[in-house]
């Protein structure tokens, strides 16, 4: 190779920094969370650089859900030369391991592995409270512990910590399936308080309740018009929106930051720049020596210069993929897996089972939205306007939320004209017009024929499908009007607070089911009571019926 052609390569190459060789063994820092940084920087044993790298192979282990491996640097070496407060503990060259073999004792005993599968929040969590308490080794020492008492203390202090916590998230893993984002360490003591008050003590009675009622998660998961199920659909002719992949045109515009040009000063940083270099860099010109230095950093990049950049402004177009509702013959297949609409009867009517078997409903809806990554809103109704609205999630404010409902007691009239113009105002949304409505009440209500003519347009206009899980003895001529399918639950009474279990009159008594034989019993003894096709046809109105008065017309006159 000719001499300019390998002067070229070496100009091409980047030119190592004044401090980088220093800064190498550093770089650990760069894998590991920021949360981890001031304790790993700052604990009182063990040299630095081995110890975060045994920082960051306990964080790895954890992730993969393994046992941390046996590291030399930490926290195997607490014992080993000086702690930071110069307190010679051990002469240096004799490994002590029994500290090591205690804290993985403790990790396999919690199974703390296990828990951290995956979560990088919660495995944060558990090595900056690891680096917390072999911290306090050092107090234990000056309140008179040997070194390997003090170990000992803080290796139990660690185990009791973590046994309360792992005790904790075993209620939340129960309850929901999977933490979520309730692992960030930011809330954990909101989360801990949550944890401890009686509005929580409802949501664990109502979580071993869903056990006992395998129906309703057939029924949630059967909700909304996203994906479809393993059953075949009624085969229809009829045309229906279905969502298609397409893409549109839509202006994007940011803000370009453009380094090196004149604007704005944001402050000093290293560069070649000899026009923004400092007066104290430019001094260095002056002096027989050290305009030496100056030309070495001028090489380097390394001189003190003022940053400047300037921000620009860009509008481009850009294509985005988007789903485009195509009038396509309904699938073969039913649909289902979509939002979810909830609307949830919390009259005084309700107090007992009933209401125990309503939150139940409730509570399994947020377990099935977070799992399947699906929207839940929740109507909490009423007597007229005593409607709450409710989008929950697998948060802590979202839990927060459930547990104050679930803890509250039911009672008041009931309305369901609200809840039903609000959950039809949802559907006008994009995000909800493949959402389905769960209506779960014990019935006594009634919507005008005004709303429930709304609900069948939505039917057909919308493809709505409107689900009732009845927690009473019979059918009602309200949730006939408006529930495509009625779920009974028929043994509601034995969930109630008074004893799981506790005998009811009537049919099902060694069960505690309903006291009557059958849930029909509007239909089968007032069947001209409901607003079916058949009977309005035969229903004349307010009008027609004056008007065959004034003529004389009877009965079997009228056609």
């Amino acid at each position: 190779m000719d001499r300019p052609a390998a002067a070229s390569i070496s100009a091409s190459l980047p030119r190592p920094r004044l401090f980088e060789a220093r800064e190498a063994p550093l770089a650990t820092l760069d894998r590991l969370p920021r949360s981890l940084w001031l304790g790993g920087l700052t604990h009182a044993a063990g040299e630095l650089v081995p110890r975060l790298e045994a920082l960051e192979a306990w964080r790895m282990a954890l992730l993969r859900g393994a046992l941390p491996p046996p590291t030399p640097g930490w926290p195997a070496a607490m014992g080993a030369g000086r702690l930071a407060c110069g307190m010679d503990v051990q002469p240096a060259g004799e490994p002590h391991s029994a500290l090591d073999r205690e804290l993985r004792a403790v990790f396999a005993t919690l199974e703390l592995p296990a828990y951290c599968a995956g979560r990088d929040e919660l495995a944060d969590t558990v090595l900056q409270g690891l680096l917390f308490h072999l911290d306090l080794v050092v107090d234990y020492r000056d309140r008179g512990a040997s070194v390997r008492e003090a170990e000992a203390m803080a290796v139990a202090a660690f185990a009791d910590d973590w046994r309360e916590r792992c005790g904790e998230l075993d209620e939340l893993i129960a309850a929901f399936g999977d933490l979520g984002d309730l692992m960030k360490n930011t809330r954990w003591d909101a989360l801990r308080g949550l944890l401890r008050s009686s509005e929580w003590r409802e949501v664990v009675r109502i979580r071993a309740l869903i056990e006992r009622l395998p129906e309703l998660v057939r029924i949630i998961r059967a909700l909304g018009r996203s994906a479809p199920s393993e059953d075949e659909a009624v085969l229809s002719q009829a045309l229906q929106p279905l969502p298609s992949p397409a893409q549109r045109a839509r202006t994007v515009a940011r803000r370009l930051r453009v380094p090196d040009m004149p604007g704005e000063t944001r402050g000093v940083h290293r560069s070649g720049r000899v026009a923004r270099m400092l007066p104290a860099e430019a001094m260095l010109l002056g002096h027989p020596q050290l305009r030496l230095v100056w030309h070495a950093r001028h090489a380097e990049r390394t001189l003190l210069t003022y940053e400047d950049d300037d921000r620009l402004q860009e509008v481009r177009r850009a294509r985005a993929s988007a789903l485009r509702p195509d009038l396509r013959p309904a699938p073969g297949r039913r649909l289902e897996a979509g939002p979810m609409l909830i609307c949830v009867d919390t009259s005084g009517s309700m107090q007992g089972g009933a209401e125990a078997v309503a939150k139940a409903v409730v509570l399994e809806a947020v377990r099935c939205a977070h799992a399947e990554g699906r929207a839940c809103h929740v109507f909490a109704f009423g007597g007229p306007d005593e409607v709450v609205e409710m989008a929950l999630g697998v948060d802590v404010e979202g839990v927060q939320r459930l547990a104050r409902f679930l803890g509250q007691s039911f009672g008041g009239g009931t309305d369901i004209c609200a809840p039903l113009e609000r959950a039809l105002a949802r559907l006008e949304e994009a995000e909800w017009q493949r959402a389905d409505l769960l209506i779960a009440s014990d019935g006594e209500f009634g919507a005008t024929p005004v709303l429930a003519d709304r609900v069948d347009a939505a039917r057909r206009a919308r493809g709505l499908r409107v689900q009732g899980i009845l927690i009473g003895d019979r059918e009602t001529i309200g949730l006939l009007e408006l529930a495509d399918d009625i779920h009974w639950v028929r043994d509601w009474r034995r969930y109630g607070h008074a004893g799981d279990g506790a005998a009811s009159r009537g049919e099902g008594l060694e069960v505690g089911g309903s006291p009557v034989h059958s849930r029909s019993l509007t239909a089968t003894y007032f069947p001209g009571a409901l607003r079916n096709a058949e009977n309005r046809a035969r229903t004349l109105s307010p009008e027609a019926a004056a008007a065959a008065v004034r003529a004389g017309q009877r009965r079997g006159d009228l056609p």
